[in-house]
């Protein structure tokens, strides 16, 4: 296995990356909740045989699950995991042990952050889009009917472990969806890893394990040395990590939470960045016409459905937790690599970004 580090004073925390390495989930875990007799394993109706057998390999624990999907998201599934932690007598000392896609992690650490005030967190990511974005940096949430992620908190892990042999059976769509985030990565903070995707796309989608490994690893660390600088997105780094979603979640907003996954909505939302940053004249077309050609090869969307009304999705993006005295901010490439951040950029932009390809 290859470890991470992501290096944040008390809070610091290790991303434990292999294949096929399930035998040596109880020796990481361990040592990183102490000397605990209980835990809650959270999972979702396609994760719970995983969560039970993880809680076995640990040697104690039980499982709580929730209904697979976005719409598990919310308020009452954090209310049932805080009633499954009163029943088992959790203290401060009770892991909550996350094993799931971006939902349950999301949810499982709202619940860990929220019950008592903060609960130890243990990531096991099982889709590809958790392994890479969400699982690191510590931010949990939940839905509410106004917007995504509305309701949330900053909730490091104590640890995150990943077995990439989990993404063989990941249904094909969602793997895609993943590829989305990681894609990101390449477009905001690194070039280099760009052109690796834009080389080596048949291997990504093959899945072969070696390319696996490698882009979770390097989505992992590029992620994490952002989360270094900027923990709780206070000096401003830590947004363009946000590139490409405030288009994005105004897709599942106005999509009602299950048209597209996340990361198809993420793709378009990119694709619609860029546009923006055209018009302001930040990019030429080639840095467009790149990812969408990427974008393209992965099976993932690159432009807004047209039943979406654009009114709608505006009302969406002006409650985004990016902006700023009113004014709609956005995360836009300068070239495939780097990203800045704008705010000044007036509505018909936007619209136009959003109606016209």
């Amino acid at each position: 296995m290859q470890t991470l580090r992501v290096e944040l004073g008390p809070r610091s925390y290790d991303i434990a990356i292999g294949n096929r390495v399930e035998d040596q989930f109880g020796a990481f875990v361990r040592p990183r909740v102490g000397t605990v007799s209980k835990a809650l394993f959270v999972a979702d109706s396609n994760t719970q045989s995983l969560a039970e057998r993880m809680c076995g390999r640990l040697g104690f624990g039980t499982v709580a699950a929730v209904p697979a999907g976005e719409g598990s998201k919310c308020l009452n599934s954090a209310g049932e995991l805080y009633s499954r932690l009163a029943a088992i007598e959790a203290d401060r000392k009770t892991p909550v042990v996350a094993v799931g896609g971006g939902v349950v992690g999301d949810l499982a650490g709202f619940a860990a952050a929220t019950y008592n005030r903060g609960l130890p967190l243990l990531m096991v990511p099982t889709s590809l889009l958790a392994m890479v974005d969400s699982s690191v940096g510590g931010k949990v949430g939940i839905n509410i009917a106004e917007g995504k992620n509305l309701v949330g908190a900053f909730h490091q892990p104590v640890g995150v472990w990943i077995d990439t042999a989990f993404l063989t059976t990941l249904p094909e769509r969602e793997y895609q969806s993943g590829l989305a985030e990681v894609v990101k990565y390449g477009v905001i903070l690194d070039a280099d890893f760009f052109a690796w995707l834009e080389r080596n796309t048949g291997a990504v989608l093959d899945r072969q394990p070696a390319a696996v490994e490698h882009i979770v690893a390097r989505s992992c660390r590029l992620k994490a040395d952002v989360v270094q600088q900027d923990e709780r997105e206070v000096t401003g780094v830590r947004m363009v990590l946000n590139y490409g979603h405030t288009f994005a979640h105004a897709f599942e907003a106005v999509g009602g939470y299950g048209a597209w996954l996340h990361g198809e909505a993420v793709a378009a939302g990119m694709m619609c960045a860029s546009r923006l940053a055209e018009r302001r004249g930040l990019v030429d077309a080639s840095v467009t016409e790149r990812q969408a050609a990427l974008l393209t090869r992965f099976g993932l969307p690159t432009t807004s459905r047209p039943e979406w009304d654009v009114d709608a999705l505006l009302a969406v993006m002006r409650r985004d937790k990016k902006n700023s005295a009113g004014r709609l901010r956005f995360i836009l490439p300068t070239r495939i690599g780097h990203v800045t951040t704008v705010d000044d950029v007036p509505e018909s932009l936007v619209r136009e970004s959003l109606t016209r390809p």
